[in-house]
């Protein structure tokens, strides 16, 4: 039984051997296919990567070009506006001294009115008349309308 067993071991061990060298083969095939069908994946992965990475690389360029636009025009209305000010500032300025002169002009307008109520009587206004009082720069200011040209040489 022995020998039997021995006999029938060796031409099963044989016969698996064969089976077992086409089996191995076949599982061989098996992973190389595995293998390239993972090597694909992982190219085809890359692939996809890389495009992930350019489509993101282009997006923030675009946002980049997109910011310096504003910040330019930004820039350009922050220069505008500054000069807007600026010019207003100008007139300010002109406008308070035109005031002050104004003021300086109503002052003295108010002494003249004073000056001639306190003086009613028809013998002094007729000789300052006379004298030119009356023709004095700060009275003609009464008579004569402020305008945008005389606005314009403060």
């Amino acid at each position: 039984m022995a020998s039997s067993s021995g006999t029938s071991s060796g031409s099963g061990s044989g016969s698996y051997t064969l089976h077992n060298s086409g089996s191995e083969e076949d599982l061989q095939q098996l992973m190389d296919q595995r293998k390239r069908k993972r090597m694909i994946s992982n190219r085809e992965s890359a692939r996809r990567s890389r495009m992930r990475k350019q489509k993101h690389l282009d997006d923030l360029m675009s946002q980049l070009a997109h910011l310096r636009k504003e910040n330019n025009q930004i820039l350009t209305s922050m220069s505008v506006t500054t000069q807007n000010y600026l010019n207003i500032e100008a007139e300010n300025s002109i406008l308070r001294a035109q005031m002050s002169e104004l003021g300086h002009s109503l002052e003295s307008l108010t002494e003249i009115i004073n000056f001639l109520n306190a003086n009613s009587s028809g013998s002094i206004i007729e000789s300052s008349m006379a004298d030119g009082f009356i023709q004095n720069e700060s009275w003609n200011y009464m008579y004569h309308p402020i305008m945008p040209a005389d606005i314009m040489q403060y």
